[in-house]
């Protein structure tokens, strides 16, 4: 394994008086350290690579100038201070994308450093730690006594705060909601989620992409109560948020199809990818299938994996369209047919010009 190389070892008792080093992920006393960056250490290899695949890796030589400083003179830079805000904001990307695959462990070490990241910055028992518990909760879904902790210290910063941003209020209900469906407590859990929706609604507006998730986790609660024309209604709400959105990046979008997606996006496209899968599925399996809605639902998901560049996905996901596809002029969902088509023929030129050039 790569982490294995990364780390070397390190002898406490030969360290300097008052220069102990602790564990970056339990705060045990540390043996190993980050052979590149040489700022960061471990109590064991276990937790080395775990900290390796969870984030470490991203942001290794980024620590080196924020870590090399004292922490007083951590307090006069403004500029290092602006160095640990994108290190706050990297770390909560990538524990959202890793949450978003369902890699909870492996979410933790980018969560717990952008807690530690937030307090050197806020403070402690500020409103502004709410994200990085709110990450942390989820990190630790099936642990129940930290994810109840991590909430409650949450709800506690909010509550301190009565003036602190829509944006918080929403996201805290957000992941109440998702506590009480884990626990089987649907009712409360629609509650949180409506809550969710109105303070996002306040904040982004109705038809804001940050709206729709809720719209998606409320329609899961429908579904598992078997409230299937409700779940048709939202799917479609989100569907339509989204092929907006979509059709609107597809059109303004300047890079080249070449470059990677930036951070932020792809944290957003697997989330995203994952809904979107799952309401194309239930459109699907319904028995009284409605092929225009299946085509909004399969539109969205093509144009999605073309502006993340992945080509393939864009044919996997028409492959399997089915029979309607082949008999697209023939009902109403023809027009968005025809846009996953111009889809697929970007797709196939782009890999006629990747093959040309090797």
């Amino acid at each position: 394994m790569e982490a294995e190389s990364q780390a070397s070892a390190i002898i406490p008792l030969a360290l300097p008086k008052g220069a102990e080093k602790f564990c970056e992920l339990c705060q045990r006393e540390a043996r190993l350290q980050c052979s590149k960056c040489r700022v960061t250490f471990y109590c064991a290899a276990e937790h080395q690579q775990a900290d390796w695949v969870g984030i470490h890796e991203r942001i290794c030589q980024l620590l080196v100038p924020i870590r090399a400083l004292t922490l007083c003179s951590l307090r006069q830079t403004s500029h290092t201070e602006t160095q640990i805000k994108k290190l706050i904001e990297i770390c909560r990307l990538v524990a959202q994308s890793k949450l978003s695959e369902g890699k909870h462990q492996e979410a933790l070490p980018a969560a717990q450093l952008c807690l530690r990241c937030s307090i050197d910055v806020h403070g402690p028992n500020t409103v502004q730690l709410v994200p990085a518990y709110l990450l942390l909760a989820e990190a630790n879904m099936g642990e129940k006594q930290a994810q109840n902790d991590f909430l409650s210290q949450a709800e506690w910063a909010v509550l301190k705060s009565p003036k602190c941003g829509l944006t918080i209020h929403h996201q805290l209900h957000r992941s109440l909601g998702r506590l009480h469906v884990a626990a089987g407590d649907l009712d409360t859990a629609l509650h949180n989620f409506a809550n969710d929706i109105y303070f996002a609604t306040e904040e982004y507006g109705l038809d804001s992409t940050v709206t729709s998730r809720g719209y998606f986790l409320m329609a899961d609660v429908f579904t598992k109560q078997g409230k299937i024309p409700t779940v048709h209604s939202l799917y479609s709400e989100v569907a339509r948020i989204w092929h907006r959105h979509l059709t609107r990046l597809l059109e303004t979008r300047k890079e080249s199809i070449q470059n990677p997606p930036v951070d932020s996006f792809y944290a957003e496209r697997v989330e995203v990818d994952e809904m979107l899968r799952t309401m194309l599925e239930f459109e699907q399996k319904d028995t009284r299938k409605d092929p225009a809605r299946i085509a909004v639902v399969a539109h969205c998901l093509a144009m999605l994996s073309f502006l993340g560049g992945d080509f393939l996905k864009v044919i996997q996901t028409v492959s399997k369209l089915g029979p309607q596809h082949k008999e697209k002029k023939k009902n109403q969902a023809s027009q968005r047919f025809h846009f996953i088509d111009t889809i697929l023929v970007h797709t196939n030129h782009f890999f006629f010009f990747k093959n040309t050039i090797n």
